[in-house]
């Protein structure tokens, strides 16, 4: 199995001064998850090279068993160094896609349309997508093949509006991620603030915050349409 992992490359929280990027426990808990399955994973972002990390996500109190991993493994650190171009990608070489979260995609990947063509390619062939926390937010420019909101009528779940409250940003991200997918039709469901909450629809798989990041790459391994890779 070969996963495409993508991640953010912007880095500003608004106009707040403060630095932003993907959520560790969101890249390291899923990476590790998939190596651990025997999957080869590819990591990109849309200027490539080094993606942002977001440095709350890095603080002892957001460090986690996978995230002590991750930062203890020099090959991982060396390959999340040099992501490729996603604009050099095709869904044609990968099995499934992965978006982890954080704040960062709200800004530059929910508007990339090298992201959306992915998303929707891949869709059309059939393979399973999943994002974690912000990144269901990706999803609000991605269209069906007949043009329709690509969740409109399908169950998903993506960071709440209180969780985006109580760490202070609901007026600072360009949209809440719980509002988002709800005008686009989405059937939005949640779980309570920081539990673990994943939902699955078809060939969407989305969690709703970084304790579900381990469970939404559970759930896109034991998927049907990728049992035979």
């Amino acid at each position: 199995m070969k996963v495409l992992m993508v991640l953010t490359s912007h880095d500003q929280l608004g106009n707040t001064g403060r630095k932003t990027g993907f959520w560790l426990e969101e890249l390291a808990a899923p990476y590790y998850t998939f190596k651990d399955a025997g999957a080869e994973i590819v990591l990109a972002s849309p200027q490539g090279g080094q993606p942002p990390l977001d440095p709350k996500s890095n603080e002892p109190a957001n460090q986690t068993e996978t995230t002590h991993r991750f930062d203890k493994d020099a090959a991982a650190k060396a390959q999340l160094a040099t992501t490729v171009r996603l604009d050099s990608v095709s869904q044609d070489d990968f099995h499934t896609v992965f978006y982890p979260g954080g704040h960062g995609p709200l800004w530059d990947l929910a508007e990339d349309a090298n992201s959306i063509a992915l998303i929707e390619s891949s869709l059309a062939a059939g393979k399973p997508v999943a994002l974690v926390c912000h990144a269901p937010g990706v999803l609000r420019h991605v269209k069906t093949p007949d043009g329709r909101p690509l969740v409109e009528g399908r169950k998903v779940t993506g960071f709440t509006n209180s969780e985006e409250a109580a760490v202070g940003l609901t007026e600072v991200v360009p949209f809440l991620v719980e509002d988002e997918l709800k005008a686009r039709g989405g059937i939005y469901s949640k779980a309570d603030d920081w539990a673990p909450y994943v939902v699955t629809d078809g060939l969407l798989i989305t969690g709703q915050n970084p304790a579900s990041s381990s469970s939404v790459a559970a759930a896109l391994i034991k998927h049907p349409a990728l049992a035979a890779q």
